[in-house]
């Protein structure tokens, strides 16, 4: 494992690419892995990308890495997909709209399936983001399936939350009311070339407005067009408007930090649930009762008594 992480360190996306695979797969040495890659000196900024299916969220993304790459930027692309339900793995496999980059050396890009992730983003998927930022890149792009209550785990991982919204789509009262206000640091009116933009702009000021109460920094409305190629050189100076903000301020001291915690207690929660799962699954006196039994919650708390007893036995 060592060997695998210096090659990481080194700049080689064999070894980012096989490393990736191991997360996915749940390899043996996987803690091994992820605990010297998370050794490694965090460089990257986390960019998280958001949207309504349909939003053009990947045609973005594509248009934003050639403006990255003539900045001499390097970039990693996590695009994460629904999951296949015969195979387990990505089911858009957003890579095929980014094809013109395939030959860029400083351009990784990976798709990654959120494998029923309530979360919207599968505990591989933020593993592989952290092997990203082992190998040094400057910018990391994380792009997820779409906008909903279930995509709100974004805010835990990216430094920059950008939310994709279109015209005419009613994209701005869904917005407000699943809460996704909160996690927005900047807000992307895409396809900004067809009418309605205008009212989009104004609804979406009007509910920034609003919230503004609560909110340390006040996210920028950034207009974009791929068809017409406009708006990507804004929506940058934005993300570098709020990276500023970032470190100049508390605020990137405390969202580190809960980021961080949020991690931990994660992880804690995962071990336990496995624990727990095993103790249930072996035990085939309980497997019996599960199929006799409907009483779902007296079976729990019965059962979480019975795994905290053994492990203190």
């Amino acid at each position: 494992m060592e060997e695998l992480v210096k090659k990481i360190q080194q700049g080689n996306q064999r070894a980012l690419a096989r490393a990736i695979t191991m997360i996915e797969n749940d390899h043996p040495e996987k803690l091994k892995l992820m605990d010297l890659i998370n050794r490694s000196e965090k460089k990257s900024h986390y960019i998280g990308i958001t949207g309504s299916p349909g939003a053009g969220k990947s045609s973005l993304v594509d248009r934003f890495l050639t403006l990255l790459r003539q900045k001499d930027f390097t970039v990693a692309v996590i695009a994460v997909d629904p999951t296949s339900p015969f195979s387990g793995g990505a089911l858009l496999g957003d890579r095929v709209r980014m094809t013109q980059h395939f030959s860029d050396e400083n351009i990784f890009i990976r798709s990654m399936a959120t494998r029923g992730s309530l979360g919207g983003l599968a505990r591989a998927t933020k593993d592989a983001i952290r092997a990203c930022d082992a190998y040094g890149f400057d910018y990391i792009l994380i792009e997820t399936v779409g906008v909903g209550q279930s995509e709100l785990d974004i805010m835990k991982v990216a430094d920059t939350t950008s939310v994709v919204l279109t015209p005419n789509s009613g994209d701005v009262l869904q917005v407000f009311k699943a809460g996704i206000m909160e996690i927005a640091d900047l807000f992307i009116l895409n396809k900004a070339d067809i009418p309605g933009v205008k009212k989009l702009k104004r609804q979406l000021k009007d509910l920034i407005h609003l919230s503004s109460e609560n909110r340390a920094f006040e996210p920028e409305i950034v207009e974009t067009s791929v068809v017409e190629n406009f708006g990507f050189d804004q929506w940058f100076r934005a993300i570098e408007n709020h990276q500023q903000f970032l470190n100049d301020t508390d605020l990137g001291k405390e969202r580190r930090a809960n980021k961080l915690r949020h991690e931990v207690y994660e992880l804690i929660q995962e071990a336990i649930w496995k624990d727990v799962e095993s103790f249930i699954e072996t035990d085939e006196t309980k497997q019996q009762t599960l199929q006799k039994e409907d009483n779902s919650y007296a079976l729990a708390e019965a059962w979480y008594k019975e795994w905290k007893e053994k492990k203190r036995g």
